[in-house]
């Protein structure tokens, strides 16, 4: 954009030609680099950028405030107030708002609130990318192909609204995905991590690994369906309370659709859902973590509000101890509820307590399955928030502590909240990819679980 190119200037004149009674503007630019790879050779690699605009116009009218949103990709210099005026006619058109509030008030200008944009490009892979070569030529020696991508993103969020807020965030998100395979293509592993910036990742390692992995499954042993003692690596217990915490917004539980709602009316919040000290919350500053410490909300839902933009988030507990202590809720929500104020966070982590890691609560199985990764994961029944889907890329037989075999893959029926309450056990809590969930939600930390009933309620043919 010729004389607004700058990501500040684009939100301030977009405010100065807003006629609306309020308005927040948000202007995220975006980049990206990304390489993948294919039988144990590097196939593409590239870097991206972009930028949307989102106008959130607010119209005060005798019945209440009406919002219009609106949002656009690379937009033009031209373009900028017909955006601005469709945000309008859009709040115009729409009748009051249920989730009116007041606008967030202004508070001192963010220091880098004029400041050009962060970006990454792939010089962050600079150090990632010959151990990764390395792992190639140790994958082809050892007779196994490596599969997977590697991607960088970097989100500059730039923040303002008509009664004062000039905030700024910016958000690096690496991710990186590895697969190996047989040769013949009969065994698979998987293993996944997530990164600021790629400097704490060791392709090696995980190559290491996913050979281990490949090595356990050369034995091959067929279980029916049924209930198994099962130790769910920290990717699976990330899927799983990721959809819980989507589902945790605090008015449907007070209205009676969902797992945390009370028989006879209200919510479950002060119930004991865990007799494991588990702690489930969320931290704007959790170190390696790190996420907007203020709402970033482009559109309004149940656990959301155009209006709440701005508002300053607080580390909270979810669940603290295995006690509900929260659900999600906007300023309009809470005041539905009677409840705190707790909007959803950028991170979700959960404590036990425990000291060992997976391979260490391995050693201590008699029996049971080990599991890799869950996905295809979909809701069964919101009222007991009741999940199904696949394991995926190795389910292992342990036996006296050692792994003995790959066992078929399962359709499974569970609960995470049920869950969370028949768990024996909790491991060491460490920064996880979810699987499922990666496109969506990836800063989480979890520990592994054990769980002495997980009901695997069929045999799958996936892979």
């Amino acid at each position: 954009m010729s004389r607004v190119s700058k990501p500040y200037e684009i939100v301030e004149r977009a405010l100065e030609l807003s006629r609306a009674d309020g308005c927040v503007v948000i202007a995220d630019e975006h980049s990206s680099a990304n390489l993948r790879w294919a039988g144990n050779a590097l196939t593409t690699n590239g870097v991206t950028r972009g930028r949307t605009l989102t106008v959130v116009a607010t119209v005060a009218g005798a019945e209440g405030t009406a919002s219009g949103v609106v949002s656009r990709s690379a937009v033009t210099a031209e373009e900028l107030e017909p955006l601005v005026r469709a945000a309008e006619a859009a709040a115009r058109a729409a009748g009051p708002a249920e989730d009116a509030q007041p606008l967030v008030a202004g508070v001192p200008e963010a220091p880098d609130f004029r400041d050009a944009p962060d970006e990454t490009s792939s010089a962050v892979f600079d150090g990632f990318a010959p151990a990764l070569g390395e792992a190639f030529g140790r994958a082809r020696a050892g007779g196994r192909e490596l599969y997977g991508f590697a991607s960088h993103e970097l989100t500059s969020t730039y923040l303002g609204t008509s009664t004062g807020l000039r905030l700024r965030h910016d958000q690096p998100n690496g991710t990186l995905e590895l697969n190996a395979k047989s040769p013949d293509r009969t065994r698979s592993a998987w293993a996944g991590r997530v990164t600021r910036d790629f400097a704490d990742v060791d392709p090696l390692g995980l190559d290491e690994e996913l050979a281990r992995r490949l090595g356990w499954a050369e034995r091959r042993v067929e279980l029916p369906a049924g209930r198994y003692e099962t130790l769910l690596p920290p990717t699976a217990v990330a899927d799983l309370l990721i959809y819980q915490q989507w589902s945790a917004a605090a008015r449907d539980a007070a209205e009676g659709r969902t797992v945390f709602s009370r028989p006879g009316g209200g919510t479950r919040i002060g119930e004991q859902l865990a007799a494991l000290p588990l702690t489930l919350r969320s931290d704007p500053a959790e170190q390696g973590l790190e996420s907007a410490p203020f709402v970033i909300a482009h559109s309004s839902g149940d656990d959301a509000s155009v209006f709440d933009n701005g508002l300053p988030l607080e580390p909270v507990d979810w669940i603290r101890e295995g006690r509900l202590e929260h659900l999600v809720t906007t300023r309009h929500s809470a005041g539905l509820t009677r409840l705190p104020v707790a909007p959803g966070a950028g991170n979700l982590i959960l404590d036990g307590g425990g000291e060992r890691s997976l391979e260490e609560m391995v050693s201590s199985t008699g029996r049971g399955l080990l599991l890799t990764c869950l996905w295809y994961i979909r809701e069964v029944d919101p009222a007991t928030l009741l999940l199904t889907g696949l394991t995926r890329d190795g389910v292992y037989l342990v036996e006296d502590g050692e792994v003995v075999g790959e066992v078929n893959n399962f359709r499974f029926n569970e609960s995470p909240v049920d869950l969370l309450g028949r768990a024996t056990e909790a491991g060491l809590t460490e920064r996880t990819l979810p699987r499922e969930w990666g496109d969506w939600f990836t800063r989480a930390a979890m520990p592994p679980l054990r769980v002495p009933d997980f009901n695997m309620s069929s045999v799958s043919q996936g892979v």
